[in-house]
């Protein structure tokens, strides 16, 4: 059984004494190189973790006497975040840069997300994981993930946040690519703009090609009028599994701490312009040294306070999928106790 430290959404500023609580200066020491991934945000969403809020977290590296640098990796889709250049104006336009965070930001896969190290995994569907230049180097990753929805994990959290967000793109490719939607052309009203691989025409009627499909889903979260659909069938589960597996390369042999902030809680990715306000109010914030037992006590409240499984109604994914895998895959228990420091 792991320990998961829980903090009320109205205690946020306490987070300090959270992160003590959990034993960050357990998993971060002197000179450590420390990767804190995190979601930058893509152009138009208001739902990502800001600057000011992980500030004072990258203060208490530096305290410790660690090296911090705050990063992410390019995405497979056309957007803000697709190379390292662009990626990094949209991150400093959200404030992310070091004049105001006090440490460098790194974009982790390079200009074109094709720096990476491949690691040894063996696993089902992966021998090796594409594990994103610096993140590989780094000493210790300390993960801040916002908890919310996704299109095809059912849900993103410390685990994606390591499996997805830590992949070179070549890796996000191979995680993705056994997923491609159903389309009901006569339904279409032109949504072609959101397809990240430039796999949808409007000829009319619309057509998808497979072959250039990424496998992103932004399809099928961005179409109001239900055109797109995920075929039912082990291929929506095997996504998950392989973002587990991932994940399990990611963390091979590395120091690791998990913070996951359970706020603005939505169904979609924040690689997506905000366009729904969250489902529930504010949570709050849990921190833990595992992986699994975090994701799980995350979707836990989450389920608590809205009475169901909301994430599971909105995305038409099972989240815990990742959670049982990556359990599997030895990265920590679903057995965990909350404490509130």
């Amino acid at each position: 059984m792991s320990d998961v430290y829980f903090l009320e959404s109205e205690n946020a500023r306490e987070l300090l004494g959270l992160l003590d609580a959990a034993g960050i200066a357990l998993a971060i020491k002197q000179n450590d190189f420390t990767a804190i991934k995190i979601h930058f945000g893509e152009k138009g969403n208001i739902g990502y973790i800001k600057p000011e809020t992980i500030k004072p977290v990258i203060q208490k590296i530096r305290a410790i006497g660690a090296i911090p640098f705050v990063t992410d990796a390019n995405t497979i889709y056309r957007g803000q975040r697709t190379d390292a250049v662009h990626h990094l104006m949209l991150a400093a336009e959200h404030n992310f840069h070091p004049k105001f965070l006090g440490c460098p930001v790194v974009i982790a896969d390079g200009l074109r997300g094709n720096n990476y190290v491949e690691v040894e995994a063996n696993l089902k569907h992966f021998k090796k994981i594409k594990v994103a230049e610096a993140i590989y180097n780094a000493d210790v990753i300390l993960s801040i993930a916002h908890f919310k929805g996704h299109g095809l994990c059912g849900i993103g959290g410390a685990i994606k946040n390591m499996g997805m967000g830590c992949a070179a793109r070549a890796g996000k490719y191979e995680q993705h690519n056994s997923i491609v939607p159903k389309v009901k052309t006569e339904l279409c009203t032109a949504c072609v703009k959101w397809c990240g691989g430039g796999a949808l025409e409007l000829c009319p009627p619309i057509h998808l090609d497979p072959s250039k499909c990424i496998g992103c889903g932004q399809c099928i979260l961005a179409c109001n009028y239900k055109v797109f659909s995920l075929p039912w069938n082990e291929e929506a589960a095997v996504v998950q599994e392989k973002v587990a597996e991932y994940a399990a390369g990611v963390l091979k042999n590395k120091k690791a701490f998990f913070i996951n902030f359970l706020t603005f809680i939505t169904s979609q990715c924040d690689c997506f312009k905000t366009t729904a306000k969250p489902l529930m109010p504010d949570i709050g914030i849990l921190a833990s040294q595992d992986p699994v037992a975090i994701d799980q006590a995350s979707i836990d409240l989450v389920t608590k306070h809205t009475g169901h499984d909301i994430l599971k109604e909105k995305t038409g994914m099972d989240g815990r999928r990742q959670i049982e895998y990556a359990e599997k895959l030895g990265l920590g228990s679903r057995k965990y106790k909350l404490i509130a420091p």
